[in-house]
């Protein structure tokens, strides 16, 4: 990783709130950076919170949020919690002056995001958003590609990230099949897809959404009963960008493919693709092709010096260590880092036009980010 860390700076105390993907993914990626010391895990149920701090020797235990920006150790706080969570306790974090990293999507609504950015704004604070596809080597070394010329001038993109994780119909209903609780595949994936197409295009212009749900029932695990899915699964999205650009892309996390995630740039100049068919790790497995026209795709090589300089079981970790190394340099340094919530508010505003568009059944015209900074 580069750090250019001072050797003799102290390490950040971290509290980390949520302990799925943050048992899974945060907690060994917080624990193997050499600048953070884990002092506090958050879990509703305090008995659970103290095992999995147990577990982990991890010194404090707390059921409440309050609880952990109290404790004078805690300088910044990690939030891994489910989404319909984020804005109470992302509020919680920077009123008490505390750096926050947010999972995304980062909250309901863009009033929550616009909100939670100009907190970290008035407290001063060094606020990022868990966009790791920004962090992959093969994205980026598309990113390079791109910026390059190396497609000339874009004249369509085509976006294809298929999933299973939701194709199983005897998975049970959780949080992710509740719209109040902000499920759905078009937060948990497209949240991503649209921060990676403001990083890599820009931004959008206008954007059309179709959202349907493959699987409208699922068997409530307290009561045993069919409750119905109030999220989408699967989501069809046609965007014009600001310079535009045709840019289709299509969602599911309810379908089995063998080409999982592709990204595909056509330009005046050449193309410029990016995959992966890695089912089980959406890290890694990444490869990028090229061509000129008339020429067949040829695999670009990654060059080393973006490369993971260590792996790890789950493969997430590796791109959220990057995260964290990034997030750490702009604490000492007390200076913003991208992503961060202004990119987080970018993508929740996309994905809440989306769901006006689908209501609608028509187009809907993107505002500029900048609108929301004031």
């Amino acid at each position: 990783m580069v750090s250019g860390l001072q050797a003799n700076q102290g390490k950040i105390g971290i509290a980390i709130a949520g302990t799925g993907f943050g048992q899974k993914v945060h907690i060994p990626a917080f624990q193997a950076h050499h600048r953070t010391d884990i002092v506090a895990i958050y879990h509703r149920d305090i008995d659970k919170a103290k095992a999995i701090a147990a577990a982990n020797n991890i010194p404090h235990a707390f059921d409440t949020i309050a609880d952990i920006v109290n404790l004078p150790e805690v300088q910044a706080v990690s939030i891994a919690t489910p989404p319909f969570l984020h804005y109470e306790m992302g509020k919680t974090v920077l009123q008490a002056g505390k750096h926050l990293l947010l999972e995304k999507p980062v909250t309901l609504n863009v009033v929550e995001a616009q909100e939670l950015y100009q907190l970290a704004q008035k407290q001063g604070v060094i606020a990022t958003v868990d966009f790791e596809f920004r962090f992959v080597p093969a994205w980026q070394l598309f990113a390079e590609l791109l910026s390059s010329g190396y497609v000339g001038t874009p004249r369509l993109i085509r976006i294809d990230w298929l999933g299973s994780s939701r194709a199983d119909a005897s998975r049970p209903w959780n949080w992710y099949s509740s719209k109040e609780q902000g499920g759905g595949a078009l937060g948990s994936l497209g949240s991503h897809a649209f921060d990676y197409i403001y990083c890599l295009f820009g931004s959008v212009r206008r954007l059309n959404a179709h959202l349907t749900t493959a699987i409208p029932q699922r068997v409530d695990p307290v009561s045993g009963e069919l409750r119905a899915v109030e999220t989408d699964d699967t989501c069809l999205l046609s965007l014009e960008l600001a310079n535009g650009v045709p840019c289709q892309v299509t969602i599911s996390a309810a379908v089995h493919a063998s080409r999982t995630h592709w990204v595909e740039v056509y330009g005046d100049r050449g193309t410029l693709v990016i995959g992966s068919e890695n089912q089980k790790d959406y890290i890694h497995g990444f490869r990028v092709w090229g061509s000129q026209p008339g020429q067949p795709l040829q695999e670009i090589e990654i060059p080393s010096k973006l490369l993971f300089p260590q792996h790890y079981t789950d493969g997430r970790i590796c791109a959220f260590l990057r995260v964290v190394d990034q997030w750490v340099q702009g604490i000492d340094q007390q200076k913003p880092v991208v992503p961060s919530l202004k990119e987080g508010i970018y993508s929740q505003l996309l994905m809440d036009l989306s769901h006006q568009s689908h209501a609608t059944g028509s187009w809907v015209d993107v505002p500029s980010v900048e609108d929301y900074l004031i």
